[in-house]
């Protein structure tokens, strides 16, 4: 995904409820009913080829982008709630398909 013709390469670490670490890339960020959320795909590491590889079909995830107000802190929450998350990724649906039919006017 890009974002003003720049490619967006931010990386977050989370960490799961067993404690473990997990890289994702985060592939865009958007508004939905005045709330910000975030697309993140997992980062595997290709030892061969020594190269990042994102897979945006098979493991995609939506967070929320919660502020915490006394601290200024963002923090990501996933999203569980079924009616929110089916909202956000039909908006991420028609993002994509903008951009992907963008993509194809410039190439003729």
């Amino acid at each position: 995904m890009t974002k003003n013709g720049e490619e967006r390469t931010d990386l977050v670490t989370l960490v799961d409820e067993e404690g473990n670490e997990h890289e994702f890339a985060v592939v865009d960020i958007f508004p939905v009913k005045l709330k910000q959320y975030a697309i993140l795909v997992p980062v595997s590491y290709d030892e061969e080829e020594e190269e990042e590889d994102l897979d945006l079909a098979d493991d995609a995830y939506i967070f929320r982008i919660d502020l915490n107000e006394e601290s200024g802190e963002e923090t990501l929450v996933e999203v569980e709630d079924e009616a929110e998350w089916n909202e956000v990724a039909a908006e991420w649906e028609s993002r994509i398909q903008v951009l992907e039919e963008e993509d194809e006017k410039e190439i003729f």
